[in-house]
């Protein structure tokens, strides 16, 4: 006897939420979606999925709830709207999934919200972008409930290879965070190593090849420097959302009294980047700034 697989409702059906609705329709699963713009619930409604009114009413169809938005002001009104978020719609026990990049502070006080009215919460940011959730090879960092974590496996293990449990509520929104700053840095530092290549006339494919084939460059460092030198700045991690990332991480460093110098920098490069026109570009695009 088999037992049929939970109704999942997606809500956020941006480049990374389209593919995971994709994802679970692929795998069986029965969706329901939900997006502020309608083109991409209709798309997935021709794929089979079930289009929903607003995330309230995607929540009250489903068995799990699973959220992908930009931001920590969409998130709340995602799940908080009194007529139309999550918590409007959703049953008591239902299983809800925030997979977005937020600020701790935030997961913190929605996943006290959301237990306070009877959901089963986590968090789940996911570490990679579009090739990662289309070869469904996407890390998951979960925050929360061990016990709530094993339910939640088999949607998210629909587009990722691994799901590490880190913590309690903001740890994996913090951990994100880390792993973010980290990109977007080493991002930055070719960027700008590269303008000083190219103004001091060294051959750009020689730089390349020399860069790319040392051990002190990373795999995703060694991705942007060819990235950069083609100008390909097709969007995988827009520098807007690499930006904002980089503000919740500094924010949270004044909190804790920390000192950022670095991170700060890096900051400044993509605000830089964001107000000459690079916003909706690839982080990479950071490298156009030193043109």
């Amino acid at each position: 006897m088999t037992t049929a697989l939970p109704r999942v409702a997606v809500i956020g059906l941006g480049a990374m939420g389209a593919r995971l609705a994709r994802n679970l329709r692929a795998g069986g699963y029965p969706v329901v979606v939900a997006n502020r713009s309608p083109e991409p619930v209709r798309r997935l409604a021709a794929a089979g999925a079930t289009a929903a009114a607003s995330p309230a009413d995607a929540a009250a169809r489903a068995d799990v709830v699973l959220v992908t938005v930009t931001d920590d002001d969409a998130s709340e009104t995602v799940w908080l709207d009194p007529r139309t978020g999550v918590l409007a719609g959703a049953p008591r026990g239902v299983l809800a999934i925030d997979a977005g990049t937020l600020s701790p502070g935030w997961v913190r006080k929605l996943a006290a919200t959301a237990t306070g009215a009877g959901l089963r919460f986590l968090e789940a940011p996911m570490i990679g972008s579009r090739p990662q959730v289309e070869a469904r090879a996407l890390v998951h960092l979960a925050g929360g409930p061990p016990e709530v974590l094993v339910d939640a496996r088999g949607v998210l293990e629909e587009s990722a290879a691994r799901i590490q449990h880190v913590g309690d509520y903001g740890a994996a929104a913090t951990l994100k965070l880390i792993v973010n700053a980290a990109l977007a840095t080493q991002v930055a530092v070719m960027a700008e190593l590269l303008g000083v290549a190219s103004r001091a006339g060294l051959d750009p494919a020689e730089a390349v090849r020399v860069l790319t084939d040392l051990p002190v460059t990373s795999p995703a460092a060694a991705r942007a420097i060819g990235v950069m030198t083609a100008g390909d700045f097709t969007p995988n991690f827009p520098v807007r959302l690499a930006a904002k990332d980089l503000r919740y991480l500094t924010a949270l460093a004044d909190e804790l009294a920390d000192r950022t110098p670095m991170t700060r920098t890096a900051l400044a490069c993509y605000e830089r980047a964001d107000a000459t026109g690079h916003a909706d570009d690839d982080l990479t695009a950071v490298a156009a700034t030193y043109r």
